[in-house]
């Protein structure tokens, strides 16, 4: 298809960028509506796109990424309610929403809130690897306001400042987890992630590092997810990547932050593992992903 068209909504006081793909295919299939994980953005779903077919698509740059504005967030359930917000001013039902990451429990989120206040709002999800945790992990106290402050000085620290993006790429291409990622996917990635600096001498990330950071330090805020989940009837994929092989490896990005027992709770939901590939399967692997959005996927 041809390049999306870039449009801007409002939603709980943010603006909030949409990438529109296919407009004319919008009343003949389901609208696909993708949403991107922590620290990244919209675009970063072109590979899997370029799979698809003719379709009508929406990916959305989450508050705090990409074109989109939003410095800040009391917990996880904002992001869910930017999504329901965006979906309202679009116009749009049935849509069959696809999350990778934290996108994939904002997907799941909004779809519960969904279930007894607009059940026509969602038809199917497709969760790829979605950071819905261990219910030990919603046990554990959250973090005091001096260990999260740490937390997110310590995660942020990322570089975030380049001269084009041909020297992101070069720094990132033999970095995992962007080793990992297609070459096609790691430059769409950067391109699409970065931003003018506020003197206009340099590149900034679009996702600043320590907003970043504090989104991972937050993962555990929801605790009543694993409740939710319940009251998604409509059909749900929930799809994991790789999991360490020993209790003796050290965690890692790569790795799958889902719950195992997932697809358990919700009423219609089937479980697809990958042990072969990382939790960047979007980047990794975008027509397998294509493959599972568009149902063609057979798990043998």
């Amino acid at each position: 298809m041809n390049d999306p068209e870039l449009f801007f909504v409002q939603a709980n006081s943010e603006k909030i960028a949409v990438y529109e793909w296919g407009k004319e295919y919008r009343d003949i299939d389901e609208t696909l509506v993708l949403i991107h994980a922590t620290g990244f953005h919209a675009r970063c779903w072109d590979q899997v796109i370029a799979h698809l077919g003719n379709r009508h698509i929406f990916a959305i740059d989450q508050r705090g990424h990409g074109q989109s504005s939003g410095i800040d967030y009391l917990s996880w359930k904002d992001f869910c309610h930017d999504l329901t917000a965006v979906l309202n001013e679009l116009k749009v039902d049935n849509v069959i929403a696809v999350g990778h990451s934290m996108g994939g429990y904002v997907a799941a989120s909004a779809a519960a809130e969904a279930a007894t206040e607009k059940p026509q709002l969602f038809k199917k999800l497709i969760l790829i690897d979605p950071v819905i945790v261990d219910p030990e992990r919603y046990k554990l106290p959250a973090p005091t306001a001096d260990e999260k402050a740490d937390g997110i000085a310590a995660m942020g620290r990322r570089r975030n400042n380049f001269n084009s993006v041909d020297e992101m790429i070069e720094r990132f291409k033999d970095r995992e987890p962007y080793s990992i990622f297609q070459p096609e996917a790691l430059h769409d990635y950067c391109q699409h992630g970065l931003l003018p600096s506020s003197d206009g001498e340099s590149l900034v990330l679009a996702c600043d590092p320590f907003f970043e950071a504090s989104i991972y330090v937050t993962m555990s805020s929801d605790i009543g997810i694993l409740n939710d989940v319940g009251k998604v009837d409509i059909p749900v994929t929930v799809v994991r990547a790789m999991r360490p092989e020993d209790s003796d490896t050290k965690a890692g990005f790569k790795f799958s932050p889902t719950w195992p027992a997932l697809a358990e709770h919700f009423p219609n939901a089937t479980d697809i593992h990958f042990q072969e590939y990382t939790h960047f399967l979007p980047m990794e692997v975008p027509n397998l992903v294509a493959e599972l959005i568009l149902g063609n996927y057979i798990q043998s």
